[in-house]
């Protein structure tokens, strides 16, 4: 599992996916939601606004790409 470094608060979906260099676009990014192969914490995700925070975990899972990330706050 990847680990993605986020700063305190929250942040949303998408943001989330091109910092960790899933999408390089946010349309790329929107297109992982909006098409279901995204999930947090486990349960199916179709929010690209969802506001995440330290300790959510993100599953991505697409043809030919299967990612799984856990953020953690900056220290």
């Amino acid at each position: 599992m990847t680990e993605v470094t986020i700063r305190p608060g929250p942040i949303t979906l998408l943001q989330v996916l091109k910092l960790a260099g899933i999408a390089t676009h946010g349309a790329d990014a929107q297109n992982f939601v909006t098409e279901g192969f995204v999930k947090v914490n486990g349960e199916p995700e179709s929010r690209k606004r969802r506001q995440l925070v330290a300790g959510d975990r993100i599953a991505i899972k697409a043809p030919g790409l299967k990612v799984e990330l856990k953020l953690v706050e900056a220290s």
